[in-house]
């Protein structure tokens, strides 16, 4: 299942909205920005937008740095008719055609529209009104601002859980897996063996293994791990300890962690990850 996450930009009294399903590359709502123009058919300021030689031009060198699929040949049909009276292009025309990527249509009443890459929108909102277009810059690194810092406040806060764990998980292997007559090293090993167990379950490799494939980073595995896998991470710790408690054999372990990681990593990435920031709200309305 893709994950969807949903953003609005606020300017000059116009709400645009965003979405991305990778959470990398942005997709901008440019009929919400064309309302700035037409706010009763906005893609009409779209399609005399796409009739410009210049735009084409543009939007297919874009294509060509992001999109190994982009159908040069047809553009080039495309391109020797742009700029003529007859020239007719729309977002949909531009897709079929060329294969493109930096536009999509999305259907439904609510949320629908065309949307482009956050490259393309701003373009388009350049071609709008530069005034305009500033306004959208302005609250789009307000968004992106926040979104730093609640992801940061989030994966931090899921480390130090983790870190917790830690401690439950450790103090099980000394209490179940550390017999007396074993040597300060033997004892390290028997740790780490257990650390790599969680390392395994969850990130399918060992912190040797992890190391030995990124040479080039610092660290170790969890430090790059994302807020889904530390929760995850945490959750394991804990299972781990009780069975150790148990007596359960590591292979026997082993199955049943990887089980628990899989399940619970498909659950949370099901889930809108910005629902705990609205719960914070309410509970400080509460408290009032």
């Amino acid at each position: 299942m893709i994950q969807m996450k949903k953003e609005t930009i606020h300017a000059l009294g116009i709400d645009i909205g965003i979405y991305t399903t990778d959470f990398e590359n942005e997709y901008i709502s440019m009929t919400d920005i064309a309302k700035y123009r037409n706010e009763d058919d906005p893609r009409f300021v779209i399609q005399n937008w796409m009739r410009n030689r210049n735009t084409i031009e543009f939007l297919a060198v874009w294509e060509c740095l992001h999109n190994p699929d982009f159908n040069r040949v047809h553009f080039d049909t495309v391109k020797n008719d742009a700029g003529l009276n007859r020239f007719v292009m729309t977002p949909t025309k531009w897709i079929e055609q060329t294969n493109a990527k930096g536009i999509v249509c999305k259907f439904g009443r609510y949320g629908g529209g065309i949307f482009a890459h956050s490259d393309i929108a701003m373009e388009f909102a350049s071609w709008i009104s530069p005034e305009f277009k500033l306004y959208i810059v302005k609250d789009y690194r307000r968004l992106k601002s926040d979104e730093s810092s609640r992801l940061s406040l989030n994966w931090n806060l899921n480390r130090e859980i983790s870190k917790l764990n830690y401690r439950i998980h450790t103090d099980a292997i000394k209490g179940k897996l550390i017999l007396p007559q074993l040597t300060s090293m033997q004892k390290s090993f028997v740790y780490a063996d257990e650390a790599d167990l969680l390392n395994v379950a969850l990130f399918g490799e060992t912190a040797k293994e992890w190391r030995t494939n990124n040479p080039g980073k610092k660290g170790n595995i969890r430090d790059y791990a994302d807020i889904p896998h530390l929760l995850v991470l945490a959750n394991l710790e804990s299972y781990n300890a009780i069975l150790i408690k148990e007596g359960m054999a590591q292979s026997e372990r082993l199955v049943k962690l990887r089980e628990t990681a899989e399940s619970q990593l498909g659950t949370i990435l099901s889930l809108d990850l910005q629902k705990p920031i609205l719960i914070e709200k309410e509970t400080k309305r509460i408290g009032k």
